[in-house]
């Protein structure tokens, strides 16, 4: 949307770093041909348009020497709520361990543009998209439940005590376990005695 780019150069503005403006939309149209994509098909055309949009990103960084910073907060990653080599692809992700909710709360403090903080959250890869409607609850509530579910493991029973429905309990815990793939590495077929991954990790292997 219009507005996307113009609040973009608004944040970048704000936190007084370069921006620069690149335009995916012919790679995105000519892939879009070529794999015979239709109306019905716009999540398969956002997630080209998520994965074209790194693949610029990460283009740039390799002419700069410049690392990828990702932007997937810790309610997304939760929720597989992102595009695997798209918008879930970095270098580094500073704001991964903060929820959704938090990332607002850091934002007003640090200032960030109130039509940034107002608008609805969307990946805006179609129009009219926004995050809560696609998920079907709002940050508010699926962050409380996550932040007592992940980081304070409470059982079933203390969240039904706490208040929170049977049945959104349910559907979050199966979004979280259905999307546990899209948090790790790719798996790899254990063949020898040390795998990458498995039995091969580099912070230990490396004797640091």
């Amino acid at each position: 949307a219009p507005e996307s780019l113009e609040l973009g150069k608004e944040a970048a503005e704000h936190a007084g770093i370069q921006f620069e403006v690149v335009d995916v939309s012919a790679i995105a149209d000519a892939h879009a041909s070529a794999g015979n994509l239709d109306d019905q098909d716009r999540l398969r055309f956002g997630n080209i348009l998520a994965r074209i949009r790194m693949v610029a990103l990460y283009d740039r960084s390799a002419k700069d020497g410049s690392l990828v910073l990702g932007t997937s907060n810790k309610s997304e990653l939760l929720l597989g709520y992102g595009t695997i080599h798209g918008d879930m692809a970095s270098a580094l992700n500073p704001i991964g361990d903060l929820y959704k909710t938090q990332v607002w709360a850091l934002s007003r403090h640090l200032g960030v543009p109130l039509g940034i903080l107002d608008r609805p959250p969307t990946a805006d890869l179609w129009e009219g998209q926004t995050d809560e409607e696609e998920l079907g609850f709002t940050y508010q509530e699926v962050d409380a439940l996550l932040h007592r579910m992940v980081d304070q493991r409470f059982s079933r029973k203390a969240l039904l005590d706490a208040g929170f429905a049977r049945d959104f309990i349910e559907k979050v815990e199966g979004i979280v376990r259905r999307n546990q793939y899209k948090r790790r590495p790719p798996l790899v077929a254990k063949l020898a005695n040390r795998t990458i991954n498995l039995d091969y990790r580099y912070a230990r292997d490396w004797g640091n």
